[in-house]
């Protein structure tokens, strides 16, 4: 793997994600709800930050946006379903688009479900996918714009992926998700282990993401619903959880 990746855990329980490629010295930022933490940590690595990538417009994802490239003079790529509620995008992208970091290109896949123009990053040679809100550790973003069939598409989607690849989720919700994971599939034996597992590490003060396809594979009830009737059961019940 020839990225490195840095977790920038900021708000309650976001995530933002600082994406370095050292062959070339770039730099990117995944989702910036805010600024000086972001601005800090690279910063102190001696980074500059080049780009942002947005998933989706929510302002915990967006909200660093315009002090950082204020800061940095960045490039703000973003879903061009959503530029109208993305100002400061300077870069509109879709379905097949990539992005690319140094030698390191990424795939843009439209993944609708959380908000109507959610999009994902996938970069299959360093096996690493930034999903945004869409798929989480254990679980699936809420349908804010979207419909249980789109978020269904979106799983079929990741789950086919190398089983390897690794997930950057934007919120740390792992150990709530697990706690309803169990009560959908309470004979699952290597959820039931996760959950443990989780338990543990969230009483440390350990993140729990990124996550990996594998790990989903294994123990995600939205991710391995049977079809779109089922996830929408599930998404109902977690909402209610």
């Amino acid at each position: 793997m020839s990225l490195e990746i840095v977790r920038i855990p900021v708000l309650n329980d976001n995530y933002v994600w600082l994406v370095h490629d050292a062959a070339s010295g770039e730099t990117a930022v995944v989702d910036p709800a805010v600024a000086e933490p972001v601005l800090d940590v690279a910063k102190a690595r001696g980074w500059t930050i080049s780009q942002i990538w947005n998933t989706h417009w929510h302002p915990d994802h967006t909200g660093g946006n315009a002090a950082i490239k204020e800061a940095t003079g960045c490039t703000i790529t973003g879903p061009a379903a959503e530029a109208d509620r993305i100002p400061t995008l300077d870069r509109m992208v879709g379905e097949g688009d990539t992005v690319r970091l140094g030698e390191q290109e990424g795939v843009v896949m439209e993944v609708p479900a959380h908000t109507a123009g959610h999009i994902a990053y996938y970069f299959a040679q360093d096996a690493a996918l930034f999903c945004g809100d869409t798929l989480f550790a254990m679980g699936c973003g809420r349908l804010f714009e979207g419909t249980a069939a789109q978020m269904f598409d979106a799983m079929q989607r990741f789950i086919i992926l190398p089983p390897e690849t690794a997930v950057y989720c934007a919120h740390e919700y792992t150990l709530s998700n697990a706690r309803f994971a169990v009560t959908v599939e309470p004979d699952n034996q290597a959820l039931a282990q996760r959950l443990a597992a989780v338990e543990a590490a969230r009483e440390r003060g350990e993140a729990t993401v990124p996550t990996s396809i594998a790990l989903e594979q294994a123990t995600n009830p939205f991710m391995r619903a049977n079809d779109v009737a089922e996830l929408a059961e599930r998404r109902a019940a977690k909402d209610a959880f």
